[in-house]
Order: C-alpha cells, then structure tokens, then sequence
C-alpha cells in the first residue's frame, strides 16, 4: 500500500466548538498510522493556539498551523515565516485607522485588547480565545518581538475594501463572515503546507487527503489528491470536496478512511 499524508483542519473536522473529539476520530487516526500513513493537523491557527491534551495526544506526525506560515514535523520546526517587528507595527497602524479589533497571532502567545472587542454572540471567538490561552493572551502593547505569524480582525460595521487595497500585495484576506476576516502573508494558506510537507517527505500530492469543514479549508481541499468535507461543514467549503463524509459527530472522520480503504 502506498504510504498517504493526511491533513486534518481542527475547528468543526476534529473537533466541535465545545472541543470533543469523537472517539471515532482519534481510533481512525491511529488506525491509519498503524497503516503506515502519516497524519497532520492542517489549521489556521497559530501554534500558540493548539495546545489542548488530548488532541495532541492522538499523536500526529506534524502539525501545519498558522495557515501554512509554520510546519513541524517530528517534534521540530521545519518551515516558519515570521512577521518582522516592524511590519507588525505597521499592520496595527493600519488596523487602527480602519477601525478593525485586531488579534495578533504568534507562535507562543497571542495578542489582542479584549476589552475592544463586543461582549455578545457574535464575540464567542474572543471569548474562546480567552478561556483556552489564559496568561499567553497577551495585550497588543506586548507584542515586540512575539514571532507573529499572521493576524485575524473583527471587522464589524468597517469598510473592509480600502483595507484590502492597502494590503493587497503582501497579504491574503479570508473572509468568515460580515464580522471575522483572517489575514496571512502571501505564498502561506494550508494547502501550501501540504506542498512544503510534500517535498519534505519526497511525496506526492495525489497521495495526500485533506479532511475539513469550512472556507479557510479551500486551498487544501484543492490542492490535496482528495478533498473530503464533513457534512456539517459549510455548503461553500463542500464545493471544492471530492466526498463529502458523514458530520463530524457522526463519526465523519473514520467512515472516510473506510470510505477510501485507508483503515
């Protein structure tokens, strides 16, 4: 059997937004390792932000975090693009002249004023972000010399255009909703990650597979030799999949690796 790298998204593919990993997830995954295949957190957030126990401790041969802009591999850094200080000085200058909620996102902390963003429904994100970083959540007055690796906005009631306009040529825009826009240097989303880890390993693409649920999930889903998406994921995120497996709580994960023979 030919060996497969498989790319997981975090947020809504192995986990739900109350962090459960179903059961069926992890004996999946490990099953496909015993397979001799290798598996891979595939995310948008920054490696300061995957830290929870139990999800490391399925044990994934590497993690692509930072929407591309860092990859581990065996316990060590392969790949980083860091932010220069100054660029991040710069970026919030811009931010605060459009009015955006900013949150700067590095490989060990993060950095955001929690106070400058809503307290309502609309801010579970921050509110998650709180809960999970604890004293690494720190404020945007700390963040020289934090090894930023990209940011994210709160974008609500801002014109996003003239920002776009400035940023355009060093920066991607991902863009969740009317509220929420990730920002990542240029050349870095995920499914660079799948090409960088690729040439790592001497593999080929048509052997990888990407699992996700959402927009920020297209590169990879496109990239990958095969793109599978839950079906509690996003109508957008299911156009650019080759299967579309069962929801994430109804065992999506492991019912796509039978699916393709992979356990």
């Amino acid at each position: 059997m030919t060996r497969k790298l498989l790319f997981f998204d975090m947020d809504g593919t192995l986990w739900d937004y109350r962090n459960y990993i179903p059961e069926s997830a992890i004996k999946a995954i490990k099953l496909a390792q015993g397979n001799g295949h290798k598996a891979f957190i595939n995310t948008g957030r920054s490696r300061s932000f995957i830290r929870d126990e139990k999800l490391l401790g399925i044990g994934f041969d590497g993690i692509v975090s930072g929407c591309g802009t860092m990859i581990e591999y065996d316990d060590r850094v392969v790949w980083s693009k860091i932010m220069p200080a100054e660029e991040v000085d710069r970026i919030l200058e811009i931010t605060k002249k459009h009015g955006f909620k900013v949150i700067m996102e590095g490989t060990k902390c993060l950095y955001a004023n929690v106070e400058e963003f809503p307290d309502d429904d609309q801010n579970y994100y921050m509110r998650k972000i709180s809960r999970e970083m604890g004293e690494d959540l720190h404020r945007l007055s700390d963040v020289k010399n934090g090894q930023i690796q990209k940011f994210s906005c709160s974008t609500r009631g801002c014109d996003r255009a003239p920002f776009k306009e400035e940023l355009k040529d060093s920066y991607d825009f991902i863009e969740h909703n009317d509220a929420v826009m990730e920002v990542v240097p240029k050349g870095h989303n995920k499914g660079t990650g799948i090409q960088r880890v690729c040439e790592l390993l001497g593999a080929q693409i048509k052997d990888t597979f990407a699992f996700g649920d959402s927009i920020n999930d297209k590169e990879m889903l496109i990239e990958a030799g095969t793109g599978i998406v839950m079906d509690s994921g996003t109508d957008e995120a299911k156009k650019y999949a080759d299967h579309v497996t069962t929801g994430l709580l109804e065992d999506g994960i492991m019912n796509a690796m039978r699916y393709y023979s992979l356990i």
